[in-house]
């Protein structure tokens, strides 16, 4: 198994590595994964076309449903556990749990679900994944797609 991921890794025609993390933490930054400078959302979760400044496509990304699961998990992991201690040290009245925990947890899931989609957009792009892969010959569903309205 060695030397077959030796093999594809040391492949003079291999496409160079992309940096995964830095791809990520553009993409949470809400800027291309590619460049860094370029505006990757049109609207709240609607990633635009293209990067205005280095011209990389997005408009090929699968983020699907990944963005909102993972914000679950993340504010699920934070706000249960605020909400048992809370409740164990002081039980406050339940109106008081709806009143504070309702709104945080809104908040936070809000603000979190756009950055966390352009994490997504920037792991796809560093792993060549769904049309970042300028040397694959295309994605089946979009020339399905285009079929379909010709």
């Amino acid at each position: 198994m060695t030397a077959t991921k030796e093999v594809w890794t040391n492949r003079p025609d291999a496409p160079p590595k992309r940096d995964l993390w830095q791809a990520m933490l553009r993409g949470f930054r809400c800027r291309c994964p590619n460049c860094g400078e370029g505006t990757l959302f049109r609207s709240y979760l609607k990633t635009r076309d293209t990067c205005g400044t280095c011209g990389l496509e997005f408009h090929h990304h699968r983020a699907d449903d990944l963005p909102a699961y993972l914000v679950i998990v993340i504010v699920g992991h934070i706000i249960v556990p605020l909400v048992l201690a809370v409740e164990q040290n002081f039980a406050p009245p339940y109106l008081v749990h709806l009143a504070v925990w309702l709104p945080l947890t809104l908040g936070m899931s809000l603000a979190l679900l756009q950055p966390v989609k352009g994490a997504i957009v920037g792991l796809q792009w560093a792993f060549r994944m769904h049309g970042f892969d300028e040397n694959s010959p295309g994605d089946p569903l979009e020339a399905g797609l285009r079929q379909k309205k010709s």
